[in-house]
């Protein structure tokens, strides 16, 4: 039979809808960028009460079915209830203490907010939790509670430990804040790390901004001449954690709203009872007792880090403008940074970083704490040391090296491995140091790290396109 002829058909052409360019940042107009700066909290106003929270519990064994219940509650439940009494560390074993941190808060010192109590705490500390389990993999819970009594803070950490692997002290006041950690973690009876983020989170992200910055600028963290500006609980641990990591307390000088602190500043010496790490930073730093608001003593850093009010302008581009030459500022304020960003950059800055994500080098918590605890409860670590933090901001600035430049001194929450790497570096720390119950190698610790923290996503992206959690409305 002579075969049948066939027309080739011609494939469909697509049409191709316009496309508007998208600006650049550094093309973007001032307004533009205030605009773009003020859009997350607009979109957040609709979101938030179209979810009515952002966390929920649910289990992690089949139920397979009813007959399951007699296995994960009663009567079989009965035996591992019985082991762990006889033996408290096999709860790492039976319950989920191993990945559970309590996020705890009194609300008090909030986000650059203030005190705005822990109703109005709600929802940051949920925010919180869901960095927590999608960045590492952490189960973690808010408890704000209705308290600003220290002892009492102090006492419920201790009351909820038996629950807990970890727990994060998040927007608290000073001194208070100091107070508490300190308290804590001397403390005998507490048995896992009580960590402070504020203080150390910040803390470690600043150290690996740092670290990345100096590198792209080719300056050394031993002779770097540094400016603070503020002298609350995210700078006073920053700045114990540069000189813990080479910066010279010579170089270094702070200053809060009356001025720079100096070693004999008369209101400094009356209240060291109150403030006494203000106290003990003063007699370290500024050795010239320079005096004088920021603009007085800010000629010739390296590096500018602020943790101050979230009122940009309270940076001024004429203090800029008298530092050294291939500077580097990080105004970390939240929401708004101390400075603008282009501002910043219009005034001599070779490296300008915020706590926004929505802007370059971004210099935010949330680089640390996830990756910082899922190493910390993997071995099973008692604390959270300086040097575990060390370890992590390393880990954090390496892995950023190949690819740095003044707009990316370090990682972005994008780059998830950047997680499992700093939980490995941790928790290899956290054994050397002999504060680990759990040993690991290396290998072992990062790909269990890399599981979790893959797990966690994946179930929260799967939820989402099943329509388990509901698809998010038009911002």
């Amino acid at each position: 039979m002579p075969e049948k002829k066939t027309t080739k058909k011609e494939p469909e052409k697509k049409v191709e809808k316009p496309t508007v360019p998208v600006k650049a940042e550094e093309q973007l107009s001032a307004d533009e960028l205030k605009k773009k700066a003020e859009k997350p909290g607009k979109d957040a106003m609709i979101l938030h009460p179209f979810y009515q929270g952002k966390i929920m519990s649910i289990g992690k064994c089949p139920v397979r079915d009813f007959s399951d219940f007699a296995i994960w509650y009663t009567p079989g439940v009965a035996k591992p209830c019985l082991a762990i009494k006889d033996n408290e560390d096999l709860a790492y074993e039976h319950t989920n203490k191993g990945n559970m941190v309590a996020v705890v808060s009194d609300g008090t010192r909030v986000l650059g907010l203030g005190d705005i109590g822990p109703y109005g705490a709600g929802p940051v500390m949920e925010g919180k939790a869901l960095l927590f389990k999608y960045l590492g993999g952490v189960d973690a819970w808010p408890l704000c509670v209705d308290t600003k009594d220290t002892q009492k803070i102090i006492d419920f950490v201790k009351l909820i430990q038996p629950t807990f692997g970890g727990i994060n002290l998040e927007d608290i006041a000073k001194p208070k804040c100091y107070d508490v950690l300190d308290t804590l973690r001397r403390d005998p009876s507490i048995k896992i790390p009580v960590w402070h983020d504020d203080q150390q989170g910040t803390a470690c992200v600043v150290l690996a901004g740092v670290y990345g910055g100096l590198r792209v600028v080719k300056k050394d963290i031993r002779t770097a001449k540094v400016a603070m500006m503020g002298v609350g609980a995210a700078n006073t641990r920053t700045a114990y954690l540069l000189m813990a990591a080479g910066v010279n307390p010579k170089n270094m000088v702070m200053v809060d709203t009356k001025g720079a602190i100096y070693a004999d500043r008369e209101d400094i010496v009356k209240e060291k009872n109150y403030d006494r790490l203000k106290y003990d930073l003063a007699q370290k730093t500024n050795p010239t007792r320079m005096t004088g608001d920021l603009g007085a003593v800010i000629s010739g850093a390296d590096v500018l880090i602020s943790a101050s009010e979230p009122v940009p302008g309270s940076i001024k581009k004429e203090w800029v403008s008298k530092m050294a030459k291939d500077s580097i500022i990080f105004a970390c304020a939240n929401p708004l940074p101390e400075i603008w960003p282009w501002d910043a950059k219009d005034a001599g800055a070779k490296i300008v970083g915020t706590g926004r994500s929505d802007f370059d080098n971004q210099i935010n918590n949330s680089l640390g704490f996830p990756g910082i605890f899922r190493g910390a409860l993997d071995v099973q670590a008692r604390t959270i040391t300086d040097e575990m933090c060390i370890a992590a901001a390393k880990a954090l600035a390496d892995l950023g090296a190949k690819q740095a430049s003044e707009r990316k001194v370090i990682p972005t929450m994008s780059q998830w491995e950047l997680y499992p790497l700093e939980a490995t570096a941790v928790g290899m720390k956290a054994i050397e140091q002999k504060i680990a119950r759990k040993q690991w190698e290396e290998k072992e610790l990062y790909k269990h790290a890399e599981d979790v923290i893959r797990t966690a996503r994946a179930a929260s992206e799967m939820l989402y396109k099943q329509g388990f959690i509901p698809k998010a409305p038009p911002t």
